[in-house]
């Protein structure tokens, strides 16, 4: 089995679940968690509470929120359980509401859970596989697609890497702006919802073949405040953005984090390429 389907509890697998709001989708995540004792309830709380002060920054993608809070003693390790509602939840995110797949992540420290968030990436991104987390009925069947081999953590779509090579052609020798080599990704906690950007950034940036030539960093909003004038650019959700404010270097704001294509352009606009 892949380290995302490790991290997944037969137990902690809910299909056709009667939340009824986000808060309650998020409760009923959390509880799961919790079931397997992976998390304390404060985690749960620390879930919704991370929403009500950013807003729906966690719906991601189309239809799919990723719950998760910062690493705290309420974790006791890393897990993920899976939620799908018996009807579609309004988050109140502009683009990808309603939300019909929740994953709520549980981070024992900043870092073990990167790979996993990066093939949950690659899952979500291919039409194929997350139709069939959507018709899973069973916690077996769902597994089964979190286990299943693709062929790399972070090849891009057929269609992503036709809008990549069918512009102009990407020089690395010859940039059209001023580059300080970095680019941030952001969420309100800088380990979920900014992870799945990264990874996305860094799959446009390696069919560029500019992976070399620029750096991503997945962060919080405090510290991209701070740092903003250290990267070129930010790349975030509508929610966190408007928290972010002005912070002297441009914001792209990205609707769908498992879009290679949307990245791609925002990256285009960036560097004028």
């Amino acid at each position: 089995m892949s380290q995302l389907s490790d991290l997944v509890d037969p137990a902690a697998i809910s299909l056709q679940n009667p939340a009824a709001t986000w808060r309650d989708v998020i409760t009923a995540a959390g509880a799961l968690l919790e079931s397997t004792g992976a998390v304390d309830p404060a985690y749960t709380a620390a879930m919704i509470r991370s929403v009500e002060e950013h807003g729906p920054y966690i719906v991601i993608a189309p239809g799919f929120a990723l719950a998760h809070a910062r690493p705290d003693a309420s974790v006791h390790r890393t897990a993920m359980s899976v939620l799908r509602p018996q009807a579609p939840i309004v988050f109140g995110h502009e683009s990808n509401d309603p939300v019909t797949l929740v994953v709520a992540l549980a981070a024992a420290d900043p870092s073990a859970h990167q790979q996993a968030l990066a093939a949950l990436a690659g899952i979500l991104a291919d039409p194929a596989r997350r139709a069939a987390l959507d018709e899973a009925a069973t916690p077996e069947q769902v597994l089964a697609v979190l286990g299943a081999e693709r062929p790399t953590a972070s090849a891009p779509s057929a269609a992503a890497a036709t809008t990549a090579t069918e512009s102009a052609t990407v020089d690395p020798d010859e940039p059209t702006v001023p580059s300080k080599n970095l680019l941030l990704t952001v969420c309100g906690n800088g380990l979920g919802t900014s992870l799945f950007l990264k990874n996305t950034a860094e799959t446009v940036l390696g069919t560029w073949g500019w992976g070399s030539l620029l750096s991503v960093e997945a962060t919080d909003t405090i510290s991209a405040k701070g740092r903003a004038k250290e990267a070129d650019a930010i790349l975030t959700s509508g929610a966190i953005a408007q928290t972010l404010g002005e912070v002297g270097v441009p914001v792209e704001v990205i609707e769908n984090f498992t879009s290679t294509a949307e990245v791609d352009a925002a990256l285009r606009r960036l560097y004028a390429v």
